[in-house]
């Protein structure tokens, strides 16, 4: 098992370096591990009969390792440049395109990613506005369209004049990171997922009865179409709501 990290931030020794850290040094106990700056390396896109060494090397790297980690702070609402460059250069080949343009995951398929952020943001203020959601949702989608799996996700806030890791956060780096170095080649979530879904429609039915009983309480609802039509908005609403919170609002913002 092998372990990349790659760092792309302004500084080598800033809050995002020193989780990166913590991350690869979980992974150490199980695992190679390896952190790459990519600042140190001059990555353009490719072009058509023109060398691109730095690419290349980069690309070895990654085909090489098991698990990739990546580590970029929020800038302004988004992505550091740092890592978004990282991104665009090596968009053609994080994936293979078809004939009409769709990114089809082809030779990274299956390997498991760790993504890192921070902000200036406190903890509260993030879990509402959701300042570092643009930085996670730019690197899952460059990650999953080359078939990557998601392991787990890591954000630290306040981080203003912050020069250390808190043990706390120290702790949760190194737990990621070991777990990450223990990971099975392929995952297949899929009963899993039956099972939550199961779960999921069983209580938001038990939701929209108790919902409904209310309703009924102060509307009427003894023909069977009024009882339908209020049982499928009461659903749908609840349905939408926590398909929402899944997809978008969840992430580990503090």
């Amino acid at each position: 098992m092998h372990v990349l990290g790659l760092l792309g931030a302004q500084r080598p020794d800033g809050v995002t370096a020193k989780m990166l850290a913590a991350v690869l040094k979980g992974a150490q106990t199980n695992a190679t591990v390896e952190l790459i700056n990519l600042n140190d390396y001059h990555l353009t896109p490719d072009h058509d009969g023109q060398p691109n060494p730095d690419l290349d090397k980069l690309d070895a790297k990654l085909a090489a390792a098991d698990v990739w980690v990546l580590a970029a702070p929020t800038y302004i609402g988004s992505l550091s440049g740092v890592m978004k460059n990282f991104m665009d250069a090596f968009r053609n080949r994080i994936a293979r395109y078809n004939a009409v343009g769709e990114a089809v995951p082809d030779r990274f398929k299956n390997k498991h990613y760790v993504t890192i952020t921070d902000c200036y943001a406190g903890g509260v203020e993030n879990y509402v506005t959701g300042v570092t959601d643009a930085a996670f949702k730019t690197m899952d989608k460059f990650l999953t369209m080359g078939g990557l799996i998601k392991l787990r996700e890591i954000v630290i806030t306040n981080t203003y004049g912050m020069t250390a890791l808190t043990p706390a956060k120290q702790a949760e780096g190194e737990r990621v990171g070991q777990k990450a170095a223990t990971k099975k080649e392929r995952d297949d979530n899929t009963v899993k997922r039956y099972i939550q879904l199961f779960f999921m429609i069983a209580v938001m039915a038990l939701l929209t009865m108790g919902i409904e009983a209310g309703i009924g309480k102060l509307i009427p609802l003894t023909n069977f179409w009024a009882y339908y039509g209020c049982f499928v908005v009461v659903f749908y609403v609840l349905l939408a709501s926590i398909l929402h919170f899944f997809t978008v609002v969840k992430h580990r913002r503090r």
